[in-house]
C-alpha cells in the first residue's frame, strides 16, 4: 500500500507552523569588513573589497538560520601593494580564498547574540564564536560585529621581516553589513 500525502494535510501543517523565511541582500557599498593587524612599530586595517555572502532568516524576528561568506584573499587589500603580494606568498602562493558558514546562534545571559560557524583560512577549518548585535530599519538589517582570532591556529607562521619586525598572530576582524530583507 502506497502511502498518499492529502494537500489538505500538507496546507493544514503549514498553518500550524508558519515560515517567515526571507533572504538577506547584502548592499556591499554600505558594509563593510575589516582586520585589523599589529605589528612591530606600527599597526593597520585591511579591507576586504570583495566576496559573496548569502544569509537567509526569520522575517519577523531576524533571527538568522543561514549565513555563509567566501572570499579571496587577493581581495583583502593593505594599502600597500607590496605587502598584499607577501600576503599572498604568506598563504601558500596562487589563489588563497577564505570562507565563513554559520552553524548556529543564541543569545547569551548578558545579552548579546553569539553566531557559531565555521571558519577556513589556508585550508584549515575551524569553530569560532563572533558575537554580533542587529539593528532593523524597515526592511534593512544591519549587522555588527567583532571577533578575535590567531592565525597560528590556522597552521600560518609568525610573519618575520628583517628579524626585528613581526606580525602579532593576534587579529581583529571587524565587520558592518547592511542588508535588505527580501
Amino acid at each position: 500500500m502506497k502511502n498518499i500525502v492529502r494537500p489538505s494535510l500538507v496546507l493544514t501543517i503549514a498553518t500550524l507552523f508558519p515560515v517567515h523565511a526571507a533572504e538577506l541582500k547584502i548592499d556591499k557599498e554600505k558594509s563593510r569588513i575589516q582586520v585589523d593587524v599589529k605589528a612591530t612599530g606600527h599597526s593597520f586595517t585591511c579591507n576586504l573589497n570583495d566576496y559573496t555572502a548569502k544569509a537567509s532568516g526569520d522575517k519577523t524576528s531576524a533571527a538568522p538560520s543561514a549565513f555563509s561568506l567566501s572570499w579571496d584573499f587577493a581581495d583583502l587589500g593593505t594599502g600597500d601593494e607590496k605587502r598584499d603580494k607577501e600576503m599572498i606568498k604568506w598563504l601558500g602562493g596562487g589563489k588563497q580564498t577564505g570562507a565563513f558558514s554559520f552553524t548556529k546562534g543564541w543569545s547569551d545571559g548578558g545579552g548579546m547574540t553569539q553566531a557559531e560557524g565555521t571558519l577556513t583560512v589556508h585550508g584549515v577549518s575551524k569553530t569560532i564564536s563572533i558575537p554580533y548585535t542587529v539593528k532593523r530599519e524597515g526592511d534593512w538589517l544591519i549587522i555588527d560585529g567583532t571577533a578575535k582570532m590567531n592565525y597560528e591556529d590556522f597552521s600560518l607562521p609568525i610573519i618575520r621581516t628583517m628579524a626585528l619586525m613581526t606580525v602579532d598572530p593576534k587579529l581583529t576582524v571587524r565587520f558592518h553589513l547592511t542588508g535588505e530583507i527580501r
